[in-house]
This record gives structure tokens, sequence and C-alpha cells, in this order.
């Protein structure tokens, strides 16, 4: 018997708008098209738009490598690469479909010209949903001159009315959308100008600049993107420059081909005070949506804000990151979608993160102790009348006496150097108390080495000997000072123990 066959081909128009439909949003959208200029070793990346006619144009346009004629009409297919290729390390990409499912996702027509870097010919091809409707067949555009040309003159224009411009800018690709339907469609026509520019100028620019913030600040690629008028700023989630910020223990972890590298870190209290709110915020972001996991591939953030299903939000979590950073060899592993949008952690990592979440959560709960409380951050301000100042450390955050407090300095000056010495340790064990009521640990003890408050082994000697002439003996004089001091009393140094 002769088996029939029913012809499985998909109707063109149907399938693509499916496609299209893979959680992007327009920012997303966008930054997908990045990855790829950044992929062709780009740098400088311009974002154009205009709205004619209530009729939006977009172009996103690099100074890359551009592509040859055979491999423009390659990357225009579905998909464009196979996933089980190795992929080079600076290989933003995935599936070979983020130009396409990107595009589609906000567009029914969207044309790519490039040319491979120091040519002066582009080539152009076209996907247009209206054409795969009417033809109902596979096909790409392949444009001819005119159409590139008019392509060209439009985008110069525009980038010539832009008052921010790039310098030796020459652009090798550049894709354009032409109508986008998720705005056209559904927003009134006198609302539309408004609406793109300000999802533009606030949601497509906070997130762009997020997700690529360490590309933009390597002095190697210094990488700029700029949107119109404007050059994106970097958002640095973990920034670096004494803000306050508590990194907790780096763990590395196996993960196929590459390595896992798990770090947690902790804002400081003052994060949540409206001063500061710009160093760890966006304008539309507050601390509770940008806590959770940054999840970093290959430089490129593809997840921030939330735990992913880990755990749920609670307020003292406002002020716990955790920061993953993993490569492009275990996409598979982490079942990256297309957008990439949503990863999946395998069982045996869900644990390590979870146990990292865990200390985080303990870590951050310390630093909400201190909510209420008034402390100096430095030491080195000119007027410091706090009794206290906050010092932050690997550790933890740990407390301890200023002496230039008014009252004190007054004190401390009119003492001679003995009577300075024993001051000092007795505001030592104070300090040590208050940490230890904070759990909070001092990083290093006094082992015979002199600190700078001026207290050293000889000085503590001499206190030991009096102590022991009042009647105190070792365990008395272990819990009542050498604790207090930052001392290991089951492993004491051997002067003190020759005392004993």
């Amino acid at each position: 018997m002769i088996n029939s066959y029913i012809d499985a081909t998909p109707n063109p128009e149907f399938l693509i708008k499916s496609i299209a439909e893979q959680g992007y949003t327009l920012e997303s959208a966008l930054a997908d098209l990045i990855d790829n200029s950044i992929s062709a070793g780009a740098n400088l990346i311009e974002i154009l738009y205009n709205i004619k006619d209530s009729k939006i144009s977009l172009y996103v346009v690099d100074n890359g490598n551009g592509m040859s004629k055979d491999e423009l009409k390659k990357n225009m297919q579905f998909p464009s690469s196979s996933l089980e290729i190795d992929r080079s390390l600076n290989d933003l990409g995935r599936f070979g479909l983020g130009m396409k499912t990107a595009s589609f996702s906000q567009t029914r027509k969207f044309t790519t010209l490039s040319r491979e870097k120091g040519s002066m010919i582009y080539n152009a091809a076209t996907w247009d949903v209206n054409h795969l409707k009417t033809k109902k067949k596979w096909e790409i555009i392949i444009n001819n001159s005119d159409e590139i040309d008019k392509i060209i003159f439009s985008y110069s224009e525009l980038s010539k009315n832009c008052i921010c411009e790039f310098s030796d800018f020459v652009p090798n690709t550049i894709i354009k959308w032409e109508g986008l339907y998720k705005f056209e469609n559904y927003i009134e026509t006198k609302n539309l100008e408004i609406a793109f520019s300000n999802e533009m100028e606030s949601a497509v620019t906070e997130h762009l600049g997020l997700v690529f913030h360490r590309f933009i600040e390597k002095d190697i690629s210094h990488l700029k993107i700029k949107i119109n008028n404007s050059i994106i700023d970097s958002f640095n989630p973990f920034p670096e420059n004494g803000f306050g910020l508590r990194p907790l223990e780096l763990r590395v972890k196996p993960f196929g081909k590459d390595n896992l590298k798990i770090q947690g870190f902790v804002l400081p209290i003052s994060a949540k005070n409206p001063e500061n709110s710009r160093i760890w915020t966006t304008e539309k972001k507050g601390l509770a949506d940008l806590e959770g996991l940054y999840i970093y591939r290959g430089d490129r953030v593809i997840f921030y804000g939330g735990w992913n299903g880990l755990i749920k939000k609670y307020p003292h979590l406002q002020l716990s990151r955790l920061k993953i950073d993993v490569g492009n060899l275990n996409d598979n592993k982490l079942q990256l979608n297309v957008s990439k949008s949503n990863i999946v952690f395998p069982f045996e990592h869900k644990l390590s993160l979870l146990r990292c979440i865990i200390e985080l959560s303990d870590e951050s709960k310390k630093e909400y102790a201190n909510n209420g409380l008034k402390f100096n951050t430095s030491k080195n301000k000119k007027e410091n009348f706090e009794l206290l100042n906050k010092i932050y450390s690997t550790k933890g955050l740990k407390v301890e006496i200023n002496e230039e407090y008014p009252l004190l300095k007054i004190l401390l000056d009119e003492l001679n150097v003995s009577q300075r010495s024993k001051l000092n340790m007795f505001f030592k064990s104070i300090t040590t108390e208050i940490n230890k009521i904070k759990h909070v640990h001092e990083e290093k003890q006094l082992i015979g080495i002199e600190e700078k408050d001026g207290v050293n082994m000889d000085e503590i000697i001499e206190i030991i000997k009096k102590l022991k002439e009042n009647g105190m003996n070792k365990q008395r004089v272990c819990d009542s000072f050498l604790k207090g001091m930052g001392f290991n009393t089951q492993r004491l140094p051997e002067e003190i123990e020759n005392l004993f």
C-alpha cells in the first residue's frame, strides 16, 4: 500500500507573525540588534527614528565589519546558523534568529543594507509580510540600487539633522524598520509621537544603558550608542567608586565547558536615601525593581531585576544584588530563549544559588539593622561631629569611636600618652562589643603589632599585670579584657600566655 502525504509548507504570513511573538519588548528587540553589531566589531551605533504621517521609521546603524552579498543573504534567512556550532567567546548571538524575530516583533517590514568594511557598495534585502501575504511564498526581496539609494538618503538626512553626531562615523550596516505596528495600531494618532518618544527616551535608554554597561565602560570597546540626539550613559548596578557597596565571597562553580561565577553584593542603607538614589536606581526603576539576579553572558546582561522564580521579593532584599557571570558555551543548559529574556538554571545549580541568596539575605538584614542609626561614612571629612564612624569591610559594616568628636578630643588632649593608651583600649573594647551585637566581626586581630590607635603589646601586658594584681585569673582577664581587645583567647600570643 502506498502512503499519501500532506503538504506541510507553512503559510509564510501566519508563521512570521507567530515567530514574532517571542516575548520581545521594544527595548529587548533593539538590544538583540545591538548584539549583532557588537559581534560584528562595532563600537559606534546609531538608533534614529522619525514619525511622518502617523508612520514610524526607525534605523539601527553601526560601523562594524558589515556583510558581503552572500553573508547578507545567509543572515536574512531563518535561521542563519546552527545551534550546534561552537561560537566565538565574543559572539552574543544564539539561534541565528535575532535580527529577524526582533525586527518582526515590532514591524511587518524591515530592510537590511550592508557592505564589507572598506567597500563602497551596499547590498540590501527586505522581509515584507504584505509581500508574503500576496505571493504566499517564502521570498526575501533583493532591493535594487534605486531603493538602496532612497534608504541611504533618508537615513543620511535624519542623521544630519541630529544635534549629536559621531565623528568619523562610517555606517557599514543599516537596518530600517518601516512602521512599528504595536504603537501605530494601539495608540491614538495625536499621542503617537509623544508616546513613542517617551518610550525611546526612558525605557529603551535605561534598558540599553544597563544591559550593555560593561561594553560602554570598557576602555577597549568603548561602545557608544546614540538615540537621536543623546548618547546613552551606562548604568552599572555594581558601582566600584567607594559608594559603600559591600561584596560577599566570590564563588566559582564548574558549569559544563565553562565556569559559573557567583557573587553577592549588599547595598549600603544610605541607598534608601532619595539623595543617593540615582547611584543605585534609574529614573523609572527603584530599589525594589532592581533587586535580585544580574546574569551576564559574555559581558552582556541577559537578566536583571527579580529572582527568576528562585524566591519571592521581600522588603529587606531591596539592598541585595547577586551577580552571575557565565560564558556563551552553555546556552542549552540555561535554556536561553530567543529573546534572551528567560533562563532556567539546572537543579544542582539552583541549590548553590539558593545558598548564596540565603547568605545575601542575612547580610542585607544586618545592613537594615543600621537603619535609623546616624553614622559618618568618612573619617577624612574636615568637620566630623559624629560620635561613631561607619566603616565598610568585606565582612560587614563595623563602627568605631571617632576621636575627632569634639568633647572626646578635648578629653584626649588633656591626657598623657599612658592615659590616652588606656582610654583607647577601653574604646576598643566598647566598639568590639557593639560590633559583636551587630553580628560584625573584626577583620583582623591585634597580634603583637602596633595599631593606628597607639595601642601596642607592651601596654597590653602592663594592663594584664595590673588586672592580675587585683585578683583576676586568666579566664576573667580573657573575658573582661582580651576578648574586648579583639584577641582569640584560644590562641593567645606567647608573651601573654607567659604571664599566666
